[in-house]
């Protein structure tokens, strides 16, 4: 295995773009159009790779992965909780700051598609 990249299957994409890209300083690097709006979007920071396929996009490409009400979790590890903190203002809390068992420092929150982040300092 090479590279992991997860796809969040979203209802809009143009919502969670304030999360990705403006609070998180993530970079669009592909974009597809859907009608007026967009599709899909691959958005990368460093070597951290995400990408956002709106449900109906999903539905004209490959029909069965887009039933059902699933959500993700995301788990992504970051050298500096406290700037991530400070960037995510105003963002709804899964979970405040946490220390956990295994050496993380952690906090989740919920993005606009409604996945789950959780960012972690160890």
């Amino acid at each position: 295995m090479k590279k992991l990249t997860p796809v969040l299957v979203v209802d809009e994409i143009e919502p969670c773009l304030l999360f990705w890209v403006d609070q998180l300083g993530f970079k669009k690097t592909v974009e597809v159009p859907e009608g007026d709006k967009l599709g899909f979007v691959m958005l990368n920071v460093g070597s951290t790779e995400v990408m956002l396929q709106t449900r109906a996009s999903l539905k004209k490409d490959v029909p069965a992965l887009a039933e059902g009400p699933y959500r993700t979790n995301l788990y992504i590890e970051v050298t500096d909780l406290d700037a991530v903190e400070d960037a995510l203002e105003g963002v709804d809390y899964v979970f405040e700051r946490r220390q956990t068992f295994y050496g993380a420092t952690e906090i989740a929150v919920r993005e606009p598609g409604g996945n789950t982040v959780i960012f972690a300092q160890f």
